[in-house]
C-alpha cells in the first residue's frame, strides 16, 4: 500500500490546481463569450480584436466550472506577477515534501506546450509523466523506480477540431525547434512525423498519440494542435473526460491527465497487449496499476469500480486483455474480487 501524505500537502496543491485554472482563464486576452454551437453544446471563448482582425480563442465548455473560473478571472488579470511568486512559493512547499517534480528538459518542454495552448486546446498528458501527476492529486507517495521517464506523451481526440476553432500560437514545430525538438525519422511515407526527439544529451522525446476509431487509421492530424499523431486502440476510453493538473516546474504547469480510474485500468489493458520483448514495460505497468487500484479501492471505490465494468462491458478484447493482466498479479485480483 502506498504511504500518504499529511494532509497539509494535499492541500498546498489543491491550491495551487485552483489557482492555475483560474489564472489561466486570465491569461486568455479578450472578453469571454458564450457559443451556442447546437448539438455539439455551449463553449465559452474570449474575443479580442486586433487592428481590423476579430481574434477568438477557446476557454472551454460551458460547465459550472468553467463559468466559476471566468468570473474569478476578471479580479486576477492584473496580478500576475503575485501570482508567479505564490505559485513558485507553494511548488517549492510540495517539493521539500517530496512530490516528484519535472526533470528540466521536460518541464522546459511542458512549460512552452503549455503556453501555446496545447492543454487548453484538448490535449492530454499520458504515460508515466501522468502517473507521476498522480502522488500530488491521490495524497501518495510512489516508488521512484515506477515513476522515471524521459518521454512525453500527448494524446487527443481527433475530432476535437469540431468543436474547437483555434489552434495552437505559436505553432507546436517553431516551439519545438525553440527547444531543439527535431522530427524523427519514422515510416510513414508522406513524411508525417509524429514524434519529435531532443538534440543534444537530453535524450526527451515527444510524441503524440490518438485513439483508433477506424481500422484503417495510422496516422492523423491533431487539427488545434497542428501536428500528426499515431493512433492507437483502446485510448478513447484513457483520455474520455481528463482531469486538469500542475506538474511541478518553477510556478507550476497547468495540463490535463486522465483519470486516474482510467489510467489503471488502460494499463491493465497495455500491459496484456505488450509483445514479449517488452517484458519490463509490462511489469511496470502492471505495478502502476497496483498502486493506482490498491489507493482507488480505498479513497475512491465507485469510481474505480464504473471504470472497470465499463471497460469490460465494451467489448471482447477489452476483456480479454483485463483478465489476462489480472491472471499476472495476485494483488490486482484480490482487489477486484473485492470491488465486485
Amino acid at each position: 500500500m502506498a504511504r500518504s501524505f499529511p494532509l497539509s500537502v494535499h492541500t498546498t496543491y489543491q491550491d495551487l490546481l485552483q489557482a492555475h485554472l483560474v489564472q489561466a482563464v486570465a491569461d486568455i486576452p479578450g472578453q469571454p463569450f458564450l457559443r451556442d454551437m447546437g448539438e455539439k453544446g455551449k463553449y465559452w471563448y474570449a474575443r479580442q480584436r486586433i487592428g481590423d482582425r476579430t481574434l477568438q480563442k477557446y476557454i472551454g465548455p460551458d460547465t459550472p466550472e468553467v463559468r466559476q473560473r471566468i468570473d474569478k478571472a476578471k479580479a486576477v488579470r492584473d496580478e500576475r506577477q503575485a501570482f508567479e511568486r505564490r505559485c513558485a512559493s507553494l511548488v517549492a512547499q510540495l517539493r521539500a515534501a517530496g512530490v516528484p517534480t519535472l526533470d528540466r528538459n521536460s518541464g522546459k518542454v511542458l512549460n512552452a506546450m503549455a503556453k501555446a495552448g496545447v492543454f487548453r486546446l484538448g490535449g492530454t498528458l499520458v504515460g508515466t509523466h501522468a502517473f507521476r501527476l498522480y502522488s500530488a492529486e491521490l495524497g501518495v507517495r510512489f516508488d521512484d523506480a515506477l515513476a522515471v521517464t524521459g518521454d512525453v506523451d500527448i494524446a487527443a481526440f481527433e475530432n476535437l477540431k469540431l468543436v474547437i476553432e483555434d489552434e495552437v500560437d505559436p505553432a507546436l514545430p517553431e516551439t519545438f525547434r525553440d527547444l531543439n525538438l527535431q522530427p524523427a525519422a519514422g515510416l510513414d511515407r508522406k513524411n508525417r512525423p509524429t514524434k519529435w526527439i531532443m538534440g543534444g544529451d537530453g535524450g526527451t522525446e515527444v510524441e503524440f498519440l490518438v485513439p483508433r476509431m477506424r481500422e484503417e487509421s495510422g496516422i492523423l492530424k491533431l487539427e488545434p494542435l497542428g501536428v500528426y499523431a499515431q493512433a492507437l486502440p483502446f485510448l478513447n476510453f484513457l483520455i474520455a473526460e481528463p482531469i486538469a493538473a500542475v506538474a511541478l516546474y518553477r510556478s507550476g504547469v497547468l495540463v490535463q491527465i486522465p483519470r486516474p480510474e482510467r489510467y489503471a485500468v488502460h494499463k491493465l489493458i497495455v500491459a496484456a497487449r505488450r509483445h514479449a520483448s517488452s517484458a519490463l514495460k509490462a511489469k511496470k505497468d502492471l505495478a502502476q496499476a497496483e498502486i493506482l487500484f490498491g489507493v482507488l479501492g480505498e479513497d475512491r471505490p465507485l469510481e474505480l469500480l464504473e471504470a472497470f465494468r465499463l471497460a469490460m462491458e465494451t467489448g471482447p478484447k477489452w476483456r480479454e486483455a483485463i483478465e489476462t493482466a489480472l491472471k499476472r498479479s495476485t494483488k490486482l485480483t484480490a482487489i477486484v474480487e473485492r470491488m465486485n
